[in-house]
C-alpha cells in the first residue's frame, strides 16, 4: 500500500513540477507570505534559530532575513519536485559554474576511501544526483517515520542515476559505511543534523552549543579516507535557477582522535559556507534541540506559539 500511495504523490509532485518557473516562483512566494501569517512551524523555528545564532542583528534586518530565508526554504521545495520528477541529465544541465572539481576527481583516483560532507546548503539533492553521476556512493539518511514516506524519498532518489545506495543511520548501516571506506569506495553524509544522544559531542555552531555528530570524524579516522565538502549554491539573479558547483578541502581536524577537536572543526566548516548566503542554509530545522548536561538550559524552541 505504501507503494502504491508513494507512487500517487509522485505522479502529483510530477504535475505540480511541470508548471512554469515562473509560476512555481510566485507560488513559492505565496507560501513563504502564509507561512508568516499564520505563523506557522518553519517561521516559528526559522525565527527562534536567527534569535539564537543572530542575536547581534536589530530588528528589521532579522525581520528581512527572516522572510527571505523562508521565500528560498518555499523556491528550494518547488525547485526540488522539478529534480526529482526530471532526469538527472536535465538537472545537471542547470550547474553552469564548478569550483574545485579538481579536488574530487584526484580524490575518485586515490586509493583511499572518499567522505563527501554536505552540509544542508543550497540544494543538497542537486549535488546528490552530480556525485552519482561521477561515482558510485552510498549516502547515510535517517528514514521517515511513515513508510510511504520512506518509499517516495527511495523512488526520487533512485532518479540519480542508480548508482547510490541509500543506507539507514542505524548500526548496520554505519558498517556498511566503513566497509565501502575501506575498500576505496564513497560515501556522502549531511553532517549537521542532530544526532541522538550518545552519538555526538556539544561544540558551538553560531556560537551555540549544539550536539554535532562524531560519526564522520570517526569513519575517516578509522578507514583513512579523504574529506571533501561539497554544496551546490544557488546562483542569484537567475530564473529558472542555475548553480555552482563547489568543492573544497575539508579541515584535517575533522579526523582528529579528540572527538571535541573534530566535531568544533566540523560545525565551524559548516558556519563558514553557510555564512556565503545566510537563506541559503536550513534554518527551518531545530539544529539546538539537546541541550549540554548540567548546563541549565531547556529546549529553546518549547513553547513556541
Amino acid at each position: 500500500m505504501s507503494q502504491l500511495t508513494a507512487a500517487l504523490i509522485y505522479a502529483l509532485c510530477w504535475s505540480i513540477a511541470r508548471l512554469p518557473w515562473s509560476w512555481l516562483a510566485a507560488l513559492a512566494d505565496g507560501i513563504a507570505s502564509w507561512w508568516i501569517r499564520v505563523d506557522a512551524r518553519e517561521a516559528r523555528v526559522a525565527r527562534r534559530n536567527l534569535e539564537l545564532a543572530m542575536p547581534h542583528l536589530d530588528a528589521d534586518a532579522r525581520v528581512a532575513l527572516h522572510r527571505e530565508i523562508l521565500c528560498t526554504t518555499a523556491r528550494q521545495a518547488l525547485e526540488t519536485l522539478r529534480l526529482w520528477t526530471r532526469p538527472a541529465s536535465r538537472n545537471l544541465a542547470d550547474i553552469v559554474e564548478f569550483h574545485g572539481v579538481e579536488l574530487f576527481d584526484a580524490a575518485l583516483a586515490d586509493t583511499r576511501g572518499l567522505i563527501v560532507a554536505a552540509p544542508h546548503m543550497g540544494n543538497w539533492e542537486l549535488l546528490n544526483q552530480w556525485l552519482a553521476m561521477k561515482t558510485p556512493l552510498a549516502i547515510l539518511y535517517r528514514p521517515p517515520e511513515s513508510p510511504t514516506g520512506e518509499a517516495f524519498l527511495r523512488r526520487v532518489r533512485a532518479n540519480a542515476g542508480g548508482q547510490v545506495e541509500q543506507v539507514r543511520a542505524e548500526a548496520s548501516g554505519v558498517r556498511t559505511l566503513l566497509k565501502r571506506l575501506q575498500k576505496g569506495g564513497v560515501v556522502g553524509i549531511l553532517p549537521d543534523q542532530q544526532p541522538k544522544v550518545g552519538d555526538g559531542e556539544f561544540a558551538p555552531f553560531f556560537e551555540v552549543q549544539a550536539l554535532t555528530m562524531t560519526l564522520l570524524g570517526r569513519l575517516a579516522a578509522r578507514s583513512g579516507a579523504r574529506v571533501l565538502v561539497a554544496w551546490c549554491e544557488r546562483l542569484p539573479g537567475t530564473s529558472p535557477p542555475r548553480f555552482a558547483m563547489h568543492v573544497q578541502e575539508a579541515p584535517e581536524a575533522i579526523a582528529d582522535a579528540d572527538p571535541r577537536q573534530s566535531v568544533a572543526a566540523l560545525n565551524n566548516m559548516v558556519e563558514a559556507i553557510s555564512r556565503r548566503d545566510l537563506a541559503q542554509y536550513q534554518w527551518t530545522y531545530k539544529r539546538y534541540t539537546l541541550r549540554p548536561s548540567g548546563s541549565g538550559e531547556v529546549n529553546p524552541y518549547t513553547g513556541l506559539p
